[in-house]
């Protein structure tokens, strides 16, 4: 069910540990401790395991005393870096309400008062906002919300990168061209920083410019059978031979 990412830094021997003792036994709640280091683990080298993140999540839904908000949210970043995976809605999902209202009754219960209790739900509130942004195409105020919420985001190395890496995936599935300034809003960067980035997906990712009078500047992305009919007519019509040969017998 989870997504797990290869472009990223191998991971480490602690990881293929963990990864064993999931397989093994998801629902011991002695692995716990192992998972959520396994998270801080992630967050530092920049790797990726939402098996293990569905798996620790799914462990405090037994435990709900033992959550730490902090895993949690770090978790939560991660899966929004892991888009266009639905592995955010997975892991919201493995969150449940009551959860949220056992950890503001043991903040207020232990006399820290009542701002920290909202801090912690500003901080899943403001994951959720940003992951609908996202999942809307609303890049000019994702970057906005997220811009006011680094102090949640900042934790988590190779963010922006990833969130940049979502954005062109949307444009380039969506359009054949876009103007420079839609790509400039999409992934938040502009000026001297911008033509380098362009130039390098020239080189890299098959990208090229075009001038245009009305448009100015127009960011032409490679063919793809989402964002050119033809392909994606071609690769319906296209049915392997083989799977003819089995319908056949079937109809007759």
């Amino acid at each position: 069910m989870g997504r797990e990412m290869t472009n990223q830094k191998p991971q480490s021997e602690m990881s293929y540990t963990v990864q064993q003792l999931v397989s093994v036994n998801p629902y011991n709640p002695d692995i716990l401790p192992d998972l959520e280091n396994y998270v801080n683990e992630q967050v530092s080298s920049q790797t990726y395991s939402s098996n293990a993140n569905l798996c620790l999540l799914r462990l405090y839904q037994f435990e709900p005393e033992r959550m730490s908000t902090q895993i949690v949210a770090r978790i939560l970043i991660k899966a929004l870096m892991a888009m266009p995976a639905p592995d955010f809605s997975l892991c919201l999902f493995l969150i449940p309400e009551r959860v949220m209202r056992t950890e503001w009754v043991l903040v207020l219960w232990k006399g820290w008062g009542m701002t920290i209790g909202m801090q912690m739900e500003d901080q899943f509130k403001t994951l959720i906002v940003l992951s609908h942004y996202l999942e809307t195409a609303r890049f000019r105020q994702f970057w906005d919300e997220a811009a006011k919420s680094r102090h949640i985001l900042e934790v988590v190395p190779g963010f922006e990168q990833a969130i940049q890496a979502y954005a062109i995936h949307v444009l380039s599935i969506a359009y054949q061209k876009v103007p420079r300034s839609v790509l400039a809003e999409a992934i938040n960067i502009e000026g001297l920083v911008l033509d380098k980035f362009i130039e390098h997906h020239i080189t890299n990712s098959g990208w090229a410019i075009e001038k245009n009078q009305n448009k100015g500047q127009l960011i032409i992305f490679p063919h793809n059978e989402f964002n050119d009919p033809e392909l994606k007519k071609s690769a319906a019509d296209g049915i392997p031979l083989e799977n003819i040969t089995r319908i056949l017998p079937i109809l007759g």
